[in-house]
């Protein structure tokens, strides 16, 4: 269905606070900004700022939205004949080698992180942001299979998939933190990737492996 204008002009103001309160944040830094300066930034009220982000950390993780349904989305979009474990390491492997800034591989992504760093809201954030990842994909997993309630494996084998990204998203952040070209960040990790899908036991590799009709 078509978006209408009522709510084209409510996404755009949408992300014109979250454009706003991202560049105060990322000149002066999360903490030493209220809601309220963003709020006469953007010209609109301090309740408008609340209506579009419930919370202050929302306006700098903004794009999270997207990220806690990532893992979850590529294992129930894989490919016939593909295990959920494959799935994951053959998209991450695609986004690293198009040094997609969707993983941190982009100039500007160091003063990112140093902004999270420095705000234990936002580091509080971002830990709730991968648990939801992780519960996401275990779901996913679950439903995939069939698995009963009590059945520990979706959990355990979530567990790993979700080492592999959450190993992936830190060593992007901590080299682009130091100033890292990202060509050369995206080169290395290709490598770690390899390193890690050959710690994954067979019996992860193989779950959920989507059948050939």
């Amino acid at each position: 269905m078509a978006e209408g204008l009522r709510e084209r002009k409510k996404r755009q103001t949408r992300q014109y606070i979250s454009d706003v309160a991202t560049g105060l944040f990322l000149e002066r830094g999360f903490d030493a900004v209220t809601v309220a300066e963003i709020a006469d930034a953007a010209d609109v009220s301090v309740n408008t700022v609340y209506n579009y982000f419930p919370a202050k950390e929302d306006l700098f993780l903004d794009r999270s939205r997207g990220v806690v349904d990532r893992l979850a989305g590529w294992v129930r979009g894989r490919a016939k004949g593909e295990s959920a474990a494959a799935a994951v390491l053959r998209e991450l492997r695609d986004e690293v080698r198009a040094v997609s800034p969707r993983l941190g591989l982009m100039t500007g992504y160091a003063r990112f992180m140093e902004v999270i760093q420095g705000a234990a809201a936002l580091r509080s954030r971002l830990w709730a942001i991968g648990q939801e990842i992780l519960v996401n994909l275990e779901e996913a997993l679950r439903e995939d299979v069939g698995a009963s309630p009590g059945d520990p494996l979706p959990g355990l084998v979530a567990g790993q998939i979700n080492w592999v990204h959450q190993t992936v998203m830190s060593v992007i952040g901590r080299e682009m933190m130091a100033g890292r070209n990202p060509d050369e960040v995206s080169r290395e990790v290709l490598l770690l990737l390899d390193d890690m899908e050959d710690l994954l036991s067979p019996k992860v590799l193989n779950y959920a492996v989507r059948a050939v009709e």
